[in-house]
């Protein structure tokens, strides 16, 4: 079942891929981990700090649903418009179990971002987390009532989303906890070496260099 784009790419076909998809007999191991799907093609210069972040914990995208990359594990992307076409919302948010989906990154943006909310209630119990793709997204992202969760991160924190789905996964991976453990220690190894380099080079020091720098620019 290859994943390229028919001739006519209609909301129709888009409802029979994700119908099909989850019709197919298919182990969980061969489908996407993570879905991210986002209210606008617009959204996906945020949206893509949630891939870059992946990458690093070593996903892969998956492009292909029944033909998998060699990664162990992977993501899928889609363009979900909660306003626009809530067939396709509904359908992914319905579907999401029976593909595979274990947590769901959904990003929106303006003030009505109703994309992230709508897919925690369709697929719940799944774990949705919401990226509010602009700062007057966060109010609504984050207004669910009692009873109806969400997980939510701040405004383009798309990064931070992508590893709470992975913290989310390595309560049963253990090879995901690793891939976990390893960045958090990439990360303070950094701020360690920053600042040997700054106390040892000298605040002083290191403004002088930078203004020879820019004379030389």
């Amino acid at each position: 079942m290859p994943a390229h784009t028919p001739e006519t790419p209609t909301v129709q076909a888009l409802l029979d891929r994700l119908h099909s998809q989850a019709d197919a007999d298919i182990t969980s191991t061969e489908t996407p981990d993570i879905g991210i799907i986002m209210g606008s093609d617009s959204d996906l210069d945020i949206m893509s700090g949630a891939h870059e972040a992946l990458e690093q914990l070593g996903f892969d995208e998956q492009t292909e649903f029944m033909t998998s990359p060699d990664a162990r594990f992977t993501y899928e992307t889609y363009v979900v418009s909660a306003h626009r076409t809530p067939q396709v919302l509904y359908a992914y948010g319905e579907t999401a179990a029976d593909r595979g989906i274990d947590v769901i990154i959904a990003g929106a943006g303006g003030k009505s971002a109703d994309l992230p909310n709508m897919t925690a209630s369709i697929a719940y119990p799944i774990p949705v987390i919401g990226v509010p793709v602009q700062e007057k997204s966060v109010d609504s992202v984050i207004g669910m009532p009692t009873g109806a969760p969400i997980v939510a991160v701040d405004a383009g924190k798309s990064h931070n989303a992508a590893l709470s789905a992975v913290q989310i996964l390595s309560r049963e991976q253990d090879a995901l906890k690793t891939r976990l453990e390893n960045y958090h220690t990439e990360l303070i190894t950094d701020v360690a070496a920053d600042s040997f380099r700054v106390h040892d080079i000298g605040v002083t020091s290191r403004a002088d260099s930078d203004e020879s720098s820019a004379s030389h620019e």
